[in-house]
């Protein structure tokens, strides 16, 4: 059994899609940050990051969305979430993943968090209004280099999928327009048509 700790609408979706498709045995437990669970004292205990997704596992606590992405692919083999017996196509996929979670997010986050990087609010401004154009140049590098189609790894879903899908939900709060990527724009319609997403989003209370 796996418990998961997730936000709506954070990067936590991807865990909670992917283990969706794992059909995994797992409770999913919602952190309110609106009310600033993430820094309740029990969350803390948790994931002392404060921070969103956390999966308590039979061997511990893992945080961090590409690290519990191929949590769930290696411990749920029969789902095929992840390419485990070619070492260059699984090295792939951590390449992706990981440019998802280093850059991307972190480009996204400079419109809600720049207190992260700077203590002068007159800066706050001036990162929100880079984001459109940082995000932009961030899918313009997987719409032309790192997507393959029609996943994101080629013929077969894999938790990439999930975590691509979950980060290009944001585009459009960013100011950035779908429609400029045709082929990150049919992955998210591709996606959003998955039972497994459906449900994830459905447990979350969004929409797709």
């Amino acid at each position: 059994m796996i418990d998961l700790y997730y936000s709506p609408g954070s990067c936590a979706l991807a865990s909670h899609i992917a283990l969706e498709e794992a059909e995994a045995e797992y409770t999913g437990h919602r952190v309110d940050f609106s009310q600033n669970q993430q820094q309740s004292a029990d969350f803390l205990k948790v994931n002392p990051k404060g921070r969103v997704p956390a999966l308590i596992t039979d061997k511990g606590i893992l945080t961090e969305t590409p690290a519990a992405l191929v949590y769930i692919a290696q411990t749920h083999p029969a789902a095929n979430l992840a390419p485990m017996d070619d070492p260059f196509a699984f090295a792939q996929l951590q390449a992706f993943n990981s440019y998802l979670a280093s850059t991307v997010h972190v480009a996204h986050a400079h419109k809600g968090r720049g207190s992260r990087w700077s203590d002068d609010e007159s800066a706050w401004d001036s990162m929100k209004r880079k984001v459109p154009d940082s995000m932009t140049q961030c899918f313009r590098y997987i719409e032309d280099h790192a997507f393959v189609g029609p996943y994101a790894l080629g013929d077969s879903y894999t938790v990439t999928d999930s975590y691509l899908y979950t980060v290009a939900r944001w585009l459009a709060g960013d100011g950035v327009d779908t429609a400029q990527f045709p082929k990150v724009h049919a992955h998210m319609q591709m996606m959003a048509n998955r039972p497994a997403v459906q449900r994830a989003l459905t447990a979350e209370g969004v929409t797709a």
